[in-house]
């Protein structure tokens, strides 16, 4: 069944299945109801309010803030309604309801804070701000400032109060929520708003449904469902809304025609992937550098302990392995990152981590517990007849190990050792979480502002592929250089020819 936008089926009608895209960590606007079963908030309200008034039944999917964009590209979702600013920029890759919502963005700091009152007080400083965001667009105009970027509002705000960054700059409804009814403690709002802005249901461009969505908003406006909405999240009277936001008025169809590598700022994406990939490659090969050195040093501890007499320690050990290797390793990142910080602020102790030595220990830790099981077995799979040959000339057990065991056992462990550091290449993607400028995020920040989804990962892609052949390479050429027996028989077939 198809609509006229002309057309509003009655009440009685069969509804229509409606995938609408949101992420769901806004609140109030979307976020986890209370029991966990689905979703609450404002635009999770609206949303079924205007179905109700046009006959589409809301079906929402969970994406991330700055996957919403190109999943309405790609046709993957319906609508798109998670605080979205309407801007000329997003205009340009997807179309607009009217307004629903006015807003603004606002500026947190540490209640402290006495150094930072306005948005010109931001210049150099550290900030904060969710990727994708008209937040984190208006921090890249302040001269100097450092941006970390994070996948949701809630994770930059968790970065203020651990003292990481001197500021948020965030939309205005959802820091005050969070001070006010979330428990965030030790923050404040500062200043006056930063922006004006008007929230949209984002579509599709050209999509048949806007006019039937325009339509339920203006239904719910008219008949006071609207403001029995704002009233049940905000306080006071619901502002007045315009028919067309006015970062859109005076924009021309032709504004908004792209070319699909010209982006949608001054820069092109391949200009932008030139410039940021290479960047992050660096990052990403330093980040799994330093982790395998420490994994391995930690893994070759830890397997020499498993194989020991004691048992104690090996228990012990045994719960490391298991426990490592037992979590996803985005919750370790989480704990070290975020976790750890807020525990010991909880008893008073002020502490935290970087975000590059956090990387390393969640990487390096996580590493270590399956090296430690490569190196366990590459050991003990060199015959116990060559141990006794070792006590029987004399060889105490280090002596053993160093001259005649770990030589062997390293040849057997080679190959699966250049597995775990390709994976470790990729699982290097899981920093970005806590903002970590990688290849991966310097990625998502392209797509975040070129809304060129394809194209960039695709290059990414490219690029870890790159990198994990290269290493594939290297470590074949280790292997060959390691393996005396087969070296000897490279020479005696070269000799008979």
């Amino acid at each position: 069944m198809t609509f006229n936008p002309f057309i509003v089926p009655s009440a009685k009608s069969q509804l229509i299945s409606f995938k609408v895209g949101t992420e769901p960590t806004f609140p109030p606007f979307e976020m986890p109801s209370e029991d966990g079963s689905g979703l609450q908030g404002f635009d999770i309200d609206l949303m079924k309010a205007i179905g109700n008034e046009v006959g589409l039944e809301m079906v929402f999917e969970s994406l991330p803030f700055d996957g919403l964009i190109p999943a309405l590209q790609s046709n993957t979702i319906d609508a798109a309604v998670s605080g979205i600013t309407i801007t000329a920029e997003r205009g340009q890759s997807v179309g607009f309801s009217s307004p629903y919502f006015k807003a603004g963005l606002a500026i947190a700091v540490q209640e402290n804070n006495t150094k930072i009152d306005n948005f010109e007080d931001l210049t150099g400083r550290k900030i904060a701000v969710q990727i994708g965001t008209t937040g984190a667009m208006e921090a890249e105009k302040i001269p100097n400032a450092q941006i970390v970027a994070f996948d949701s509002a809630v994770l930059a705000l968790q970065e203020l109060v651990n003292g990481k960054v001197e500021a948020v700059v965030n939309d205005a409804p959802v820091t005050l929520f969070a001070i006010k009814n979330a428990g965030l403690r030790g923050v404040k709002v500062v200043g006056e708003l930063v922006t004006e802005e008007f929230y949209g249901i984002a579509l599709p461009i050209n999509s048949e449904k806007t006019m039937l969505l325009n339509y339920g908003l203006f239904q719910i406006l008219r008949n006071g469902t609207y403001k029995q909405i704002y009233q049940k999240w905000f306080a006071g009277e619901p502002f007045i809304l315009p028919l067309i936001a006015p970062s859109l008025i005076g924009t021309t169809s032709s504004d908004f025609t792209t070319n699909p590598l010209s982006g949608s700022g001054s820069q092109s994406v391949l200009t932008l992937l030139i410039q940021r990939l290479p960047q992050g490659a660096v990052v990403t090969i330093t980040l799994t550098a330093l982790s395998i050195f420490f994994g391995l040093m930690g893994g070759s501890f830890i397997a020499f302990g498993l194989i020991s007499d004691h048992k104690i320690l090996k228990n012990i050990l045994r719960i490391y392995v298991e426990f490592f290797r037992g979590t996803p390793m985005l919750v370790q990142l989480f704990i070290i990152y975020f976790g750890l910080p807020a525990f010991f602020q909880g008893i008073g102790l002020q502490w935290s981590l970087q975000r590059l030595p956090a990387a390393v220990i969640a990487l390096s830790l996580n590493v270590a517990a399956y090296l430690a099981e490569i190196i366990r077995g590459g050991i003990q799979s060199i015959d116990k007849g060559q141990w006794e040959a070792c006590e029987a000339l004399g060889m105490n057990r280090l002596q053993t190990l160093k001259e005649v065991i770990m030589p062997q056992a390293f040849r057997r462990i080679l190959p699966p050792l250049g597995n775990e550091f390709i994976t470790l290449i990729k699982d290097t993607s899981l920093v970005a979480v806590i903002g970590f400028a990688e290849l991966f995020r310097q990625g998502q920040l392209i797509v975040a502002t070129t809304f060129q989804a394809f194209q960039v990962y695709i290059a990414v892609a490219l690029v870890y592929l790159v990198l994990t052949t290269l290493s594939s390479f290297g470590f074949k050429w280790l292997e060959q250089k390691m393996d005396p027996v087969g070296q000897k028989k490279e020479k005696g077939l070269l000799r008979n020819a």
